[in-house]
């Protein structure tokens, strides 16, 4: 069998894990565990079309990601970095004008923004939403050997969409997860957590308090849902980077290697179940490759024109890229999107409409 070379196995690894996250939790999302519980009791399985499922935003704009440094040639270098930022912008500007079914508030008025003139960098929102870190782990899978690197891009990816201080600390730590769960030995809270605060720089800010609790609430022998419960998300993970972060890195701690554990235990706390989900399976995947997603996930995920194959096939153009120097994105069916975004929309309206019926999530 001819071997995976090491980046494109955690590449495609991130980005079907981030898609398969995506898919499974977008049934759930918004809804409380309560109710979550009662209506799809086999977290396992998608629900958005029968035991299929599609994506959304957040594979999307992963995809995008990768497809930017594709076309700015993945390198570091002040025209390079805004060419990144200027090409991702426009994926971003036509991407919303092709009727995304879903868009978050900060994004949504970060492209309207950019389509009336404002450069890449002072688009984003003043917004501690969790926009940036979905775009992230894949990020951290291209760029983590080259810490100056990660931190131009990521910073460039985030500011696109949003500028409070807490979404870049976010996405950076979501980056650097990605990148340590491709590359350590072994993962442990107690060896990884030291990794994660150095590279934060310091153990005062927000996010390492937050990231600290995490791995200390896994060492306890604590579940996510207790955790996410004890920081104020008992109802639901919101899309607050400082809520949904904390959780996502918990549930990476608890299960490094098992991606079919990891994305139900982490679905099923409820809130922004397709983002939350996304970020966990974007991490976990970098580590377990395509190989170790479970089969009935990838067949069952029926997204076009971004398939399965075509997001495999990204994977190894971008990891080919950083051996041979020829970085060409990947064509992808433009009407096609178009065609697909239709059928969503519809699908999701018929999700609305069942969520007014029963079981309710809530105790009699």
């Amino acid at each position: 069998m001819k071997t995976i070379p090491a980046l494109e196995k955690a590449l495609a690894g991130s980005l079907l894990g981030l898609a398969v996250g995506d898919a499974l939790g977008l049934a759930s999302e918004g809804m409380s565990p309560m109710r979550i519980a009662k209506m799809f009791p086999d977290l396992s399985q998608y629900h958005f079309i029968g035991r299929k499922g599609m994506c959304s935003d957040d594979t999307e704009h992963a995809c995008m990601t990768v497809q930017a440094w594709l076309a700015c040639g993945g390198k570091v270098d002040g025209h390079l970095m805004q060419s990144f930022a200027s090409i991702l912008g426009w994926k971003l500007r036509f991407w919303l004008l092709a009727l995304p079914a879903g868009v978050g508030l900060a994004t949504g008025r970060a492209i309207f923004k950019l389509w009336l003139g404002w450069p890449p960098h002072r688009a984003g929102i003043v917004s501690a939403g969790n926009g940036a870190a979905m775009r992230a782990p894949v990020l951290g899978v291209l760029c983590g050997k080259d810490t100056n690197a990660l931190r131009q891009f990521v910073a460039a990816s985030t500011l696109l969409t949003h500028r409070d201080p807490r979404a870049l600390d976010g996405a950076w730590v979501v980056a650097q997860a990605a990148y340590l769960s491709a590359t350590l030995p072994r993962i442990t809270p107690a060896e990884t957590l030291p990794l994660l605060l150095s590279i934060l720089g310091s153990e005062d800010s927000e996010v390492a308090r937050q990231v600290a609790a995490a791995a200390e609430s896994v060492m306890r022998g604590e579940s996510t849902a207790q955790f996410a419960a004890s920081i104020g998300c008992a109802k639901g993970v919101t899309g607050y980077v400082m809520h949904t972060v904390p959780v996502a890195i918990h549930c990476w701690l608890s299960h490094p290697e098992a991606i079919d554990a990891a994305l139900p235990s982490v679905i099923a706390c409820g809130g922004d179940t397709d983002t939350v989900a996304a970020i966990v399976g974007g991490i976990v995947g970098a580590r377990c490759g395509v190989e170790g997603i479970p089969a009935h996930w990838k067949s069952g995920l029926i997204e076009w024109p971004r398939t399965v194959d075509w997001m495999v096939r990204l994977a190894r153009r971008a990891a080919q890229a950083q051996a041979n120097h020829h970085y060409q994105p990947l064509a992808l069916n433009i009407p096609g999107v178009l065609v697909r975004n239709v059928v969503f929309f519809v699908i999701v309206m018929l999700h609305g409409f069942r969520r007014l019926l029963p079981p309710y999530g809530f105790k009699r």
